[in-house]
């Protein structure tokens, strides 16, 4: 028997059409990519996640030398959520990247184990987590839910 998944996710042209809101997540991610340490890949990442009571939590990717020890900007700043402000659920994650490891035109989005971690945080709580991935054509790819990622993701 053939089984299909899909999805819906939208495409916005450029940042300055997304709502004020977002923009700012847009903005925090920016900022946290360029604190990035990632003297390795050269690829710099933030991460801003957006909390129901409108907190702003920024991460970015910490590399060490001792590969794999270091962590993705999603994951840093899921857990800085998840760690200091348990109760408070994620509404939104927003993340940007800048550097050549990926073509201008390629696709950004997270690795397998930052979707894992992203769709946990998602079923611990009751709402889906919205998920902008800012290109560095400077598109947004709006998904509604990080479902949308990893279909397939490991559940309890």
């Amino acid at each position: 028997m053939d089984k299909q998944y899909t999805f819906s996710f939208r495409i916005i042209p450029s940042l300055q059409e997304l709502a004020s809101q977002d923009q700012v997540l847009v903005s925090a991610a920016q900022a946290a990519l360029k604190r990035a340490y990632a003297p390795y890949s050269r690829f710099q990442v933030g991460a801003s996640v957006l909390l129901q009571s409108g907190l702003v939590i920024e991460g970015n990717n910490q590399e060490n030398i001792a590969f794999p020890s270091g962590l993705c900007a999603e994951r840093v700043a899921l857990f800085y959520a998840g760690a200091n402000h348990p109760n408070d659920p994620i509404l939104k994650i927003c993340i940007a990247a800048e550097g050549d490891l990926m073509k201008p035109g390629a696709l950004l989005s997270p690795c397998g184990s930052c979707r894992q971690v992203m769709l946990e945080s998602e079923m611990r709580q009751t709402n889906p987590i919205e998920v902008l991935l800012i290109q560095q054509s400077g598109q947004v790819f709006v998904l509604d839910s990080v479902q949308n990622l990893l279909p397939f993701g490991f559940a309890k």
